[in-house]
């Protein structure tokens, strides 16, 4: 007989957090997930420190899970909902002022590699690529570093769990906030997440300009770049003022979508930015009760457009429920194992023996 939630949650309830609490009152169980005989959850504390402290923690919740009866195997990922706020005052700064003249292309002191990660319209993963791809390079040993340049619509804080104003120890330089092993910035830590950016495209420049510029990344490998979807003011911005490495398209298989990632692919070129190659996202769902094989947004689409292009096919992902509740929960699912921590991380490979990671 399959367990149930609740009956897990009663088992996770004897487990003892301090005195008088235990996992299920401290409200710490997130994402948990049942497929089949196997059980999938999240042990989110509300910082780094708590985390650390919670390991032996994770190791009996996972234990007393395993014991349970129609239980085959437990995932459990202990995670931070934030690091910890770097001391030091918020940074007084203006973000989104008009940008200031460069003689030319730069790239920010430390990095080695800038690469943008864009896509022809939005929906497509494109930012569920970027963090998973950003930590998939970070378990293989890469200093890595995250860009959210999607300024209308910033979705890492969320999707890597990061919380907190970025300090400035000068009122000039930006800290960036870390996380799973990533370094990170994104406007939505640097603006209230309630109220909409309303801003023209000299504003949207000038805090693509600051994010580069302003903030002290360290010794990086490679910098991702989160582009908004399309081909608008901050992908010329990037294209134009940034020492670029080279372009990653995503897009699913259909064929509208491969429609606007065309126009990517075009405004790439144009604008003398390499395309390293595409990724299909959403390529494949396996049905987690009876294993069926659909493809729901089509197949193949995108790898056949790179041969046709003669452009790199960087491989397949497929549309999981765990991307989803991992990305919901902050902790993105490369930061864990599995089938889709085992995708990201061949893609990740793929980059580092490319010589693009």
């Amino acid at each position: 007989m399959a367990v149930t939630k609740q009956e897990i949650l009663e088992v996770l309830a004897g487990i003892a957090v301090g005195k008088d609490e235990n996992l299920v009152s401290r409200d710490l169980v997130r994402a948990l997930d049942i497929a089949g005989g196997g059980v999938k959850f999240v042990i989110e504390a509300p910082n780094a420190e708590v985390a650390q402290s919670l390991a032996p923690v994770r190791d009996q919740a996972e234990a007393a899970v395993r014991a349970m009866v129609g239980v085959d195997a437990v995932s459990v990922v202990l995670t931070a909902h934030g690091p910890a706020a770097p001391k030091g005052p918020a940074p007084d700064l203006k973000i989104g002022r008009h940008p200031k003249p460069q003689a030319g292309p730069t790239k920010p002191s430390g990095v080695a590699r800038i690469l943008a990660v864009g896509s022809g319209k939005g929906g497509v993963g494109k930012s569920t690529v970027s963090s998973n791809l950003a930590v998939a390079l970070a378990k293989q040993g890469r200093r890595v570093g995250l860009l959210d340049a999607d300024i209308y619509g910033p979705s890492q804080p969320r999707m890597m769990g990061a919380t907190g104003r970025p300090a400035s120890p000068d009122g000039k330089t930006i800290i960036p906030l870390k996380a799973h092993g990533v370094t990170m910035m994104s406007i939505g830590l640097m603006v209230d997440p309630d109220k909409a950016v309303v801003w023209r495209g000299p504003m949207l420049m000038g805090a693509l300009q600051q994010m580069l510029g302003q903030v002290q990344w360290g010794e990086l490998d490679v910098l991702i770049v989160d582009l908004p979807p399309g081909t608008g003011d901050v992908q010329l911005t990037l294209c134009q003022k940034s020492d670029l490495t080279g372009a990653i398209v995503v897009s699913t298989p259909q064929d509208v979508a491969m429609l606007d990632a065309k126009k990517a692919l075009n405004m790439f070129n144009q604008l003398g930015t390499p395309v390293l190659g595409l990724i299909e996202n959403m390529s494949t769902y396996i049905c987690p009760n009876c294993n069926h094989e659909s493809h729901l947004f089509g197949h193949g689409g995108v790898q056949k457009e790179a041969e046709a292009l003669d452009l790199p096919f960087l491989g397949a992902l497929p549309l999981d429920i765990d991307v989803r509740l991992a990305g919901d929960a902050g902790t993105p699912v490369a930061a864990g194992d599995g089938p889709m921590a085992e995708a990201y991380a061949v893609l990740a490979k793929r980059l580092v023996d490319g010589g693009m990671a």
